[in-house]
């Protein structure tokens, strides 16, 4: 279905190409899993496949990428649209009409499909996608998972035999993710699709894969089977961490797969614990008391009781729409209580002015584009420090050693979703606000620049910042948070030490907790640790 005869891509000014000889056929009626670290060339293969590369997003392609007999050099992405549907890390950014049903009606309103045909195949995605409850709503009042699934049926419509997706579960939580990944597997078991997908969140995706290609810089790509890819891949998921640690063959791609396997492990680390993690003490920092807001016609939060103290890091979990993001907002000033208090720094956020504030609490959005406007480095640079009334200089030493070797000159378009999360960190903590919060932090984020992050929120804590981050990557939670707060609804449904809290949720519970129940461990490193002692 898919061919790539010697694919190289070349990006002006870059000193390498970023695929280089790429030969290899993706079958019919696949699931293909890109997994390799950020610049490896995932995206750039994905815009290959859909036209976009060469014709809309530059660089120069050498060799021949065919889907379906079609070459993508000759045919660009509109010509290509009835044989390959893209799906995007953002729904929202690429919808065009205001309902579900409008949305999938689309693209073949582009093509010019008669009417009769256009109502029976929206009839069809609405039933093969659950989405018949919801043909009237308002894209945005959807969760994200129905976005997602939204923008799959979207691309469906015109029948696509080809599905080309990019990071689909990215901004998802862990029930939303199951859902898209459930569509997906009956479209390639059911109708034979073929599905193209770059993930960095293995954990959820791995075990779904038939094969799986590994893009290394500088190395040649791997194709293969999942377990004997994953056996060597410098990227790979806690459970093949797992694996590997405990020497299991044939390796282990799923919970189930482990748990198997894991009877003699369990055994051995009988008695044993994680070291304990002492309870962070202090004065708060910030605090709210039967906070409620609302948003519009949304009771966004509701009797919100929450205290952060110095050098503690708190995970906010809870699906999407759960009210995570309007909790930090409500901290940085974004959104008045409706009833109830929220203090940072003994101050009412919503009562105080900007520049006064951003010396208590920093916020880094959902996507640190948000916050980054100059037009290099330097810029941004420059522009912190003159918010924050510090010395010139204090923001780029700051970027320096959270991630040294980004040059002064570089767009902070340029960067990689990683480097961009660091310099907008460094932004907000050029103010050094006791209170940090970050939203989704980890989204679009390789597993080196997760850890590289961990070990930034660390020293952070250890200098005496509370941190309190929203997410849904529950790996992330098991590693790095001290204590783990669950919303539901709006409302706080469970709070306390990270260990209790996400063992004791079969949805929040990261992978190693889920093979090693009811032991303790929730990382690789503890095992590791616990094993060598």
């Amino acid at each position: 279905m898919i061919t790539f005869e010697q694919v190289s891509v070349r990006y002006a000014d870059a000193a390498a190409p970023v695929l280089s000889n790429l030969d290899l056929t993706v079958p019919e009626g696949e699931l293909c899993l890109l997994v390799g670290p950020s610049g490896s060339g995932k995206s750039t293969l994905l815009g290959t496949v859909s036209g976009l590369v060469p014709h809309f997003t530059g660089g120069v392609l050498h060799g021949r990428v065919t889907v379906g007999g079609r070459d993508t050099r000759e045919h660009r992405p509109r010509e290509l649209a009835d044989l390959v549907g893209t799906v995007g890390q953002d729904p929202l950014a690429h919808f065009v009409t205001d309902t579900v049903e409008d949305e999938l009606a689309y693209g073949m309103e582009s093509l010019g499909l008669p009417g009769d045909v256009m109502r029976r195949r929206v009839e069809e995605t609405l039933d093969l996608l659950g989405l018949a409850d919801l043909r009237d709503r308002a894209l945005g009042s959807l969760s994200g998972g129905q976005q997602q699934r939204v923008a799959i049926g979207s691309v469906l419509t015109v029948h696509p035999r080809v599905l080309v997706l990019d990071e689909p579960t990215s901004a998802l939580d862990p029930g939303a993710a199951e859902e898209v990944l459930a569509v997906l597997q009956r479209l390639v078991h059911d109708l034979g699709t073929t599905v193209l997908m770059a993930e960095h969140r293995l954990e959820r995706v791995v075990q779904y894969a038939d094969q799986v290609l590994l893009l290394t810089p500088g190395e040649a790509p791997v194709l293969g089977e999942p377990a004997e890819v994953m056996a060597h891949s410098p990227v790979h998921p806690p459970v093949v961490g797992l694996g590997r640690l405990a020497g299991w063959r044939p390796l282990p791609l799923s919970v189930r797969d482990a748990r198997r396997k894991a009877s003699s492990l369990r055994a051995e680390l009988d008695g044993r614990a994680p070291a304990a993690v002492g309870a962070p003490s202090g004065a708060p920092i910030a605090a709210t008391d039967r906070l409620a807001v609302r948003r519009g016609t949304v009771q966004a939060l509701r009797g919100i009781d929450l205290t952060l103290r110095p050098g503690e890091i708190a995970a906010l979990m809870g699906r999407n729409g759960a009210g995570k993001s309007t909790l930090l907002g409500s901290l940085v000033g974004l959104h008045a209580p409706t009833s109830g208090t929220v203090t940072v720094g003994g101050r009412a956020p919503h009562r105080t002015r900007p520049a006064e504030l951003i010396r208590h609490v920093g916020l880094v959005p959902q996507d640190p584009r948000d916050l980054l406007y100059g037009e290099s480095v330097t810029a941004e640079c420059a522009a912190a420090d003159a918010d924050a009334g510090a010395v010139p200089g204090t923001c780029r030493a700051l970027v320096e050693r959270l991630l040294p070797g980004i040059a002064d000159t570089t767009h902070p378009r340029d960067l990689s979703e990683g480097q961009r999360l660091t310099l907008a960190l460094a932004v907000v903590l050029t103010a050094r606000p006791p209170l940090l919060l970050l939203d989704e932090p980890t989204r679009g984020l390789d597993y080196a620049a997760k850890a590289r992050l961990v070990r930034i929120l660390r020293t952070l804590a250890a200098e005496g910042h509370a941190v309190l981050l929203a997410t849904h990557d529950v790996e992330l939670a098991a590693e790095l948070a001290h204590r783990t707060l669950i919303l539901a609804e709006g409302e706080i449904v469970a709070d306390g030490p990270t260990a209790s809290v996400v063992v004791s949720s079969p949805a929040f519970a990261p992978q190693v907790s889920k093979v090693l129940t009811p032991g303790p461990w929730l990382t690789v490193q503890q095992v590791a640790e616990a094993l060598s002692a």
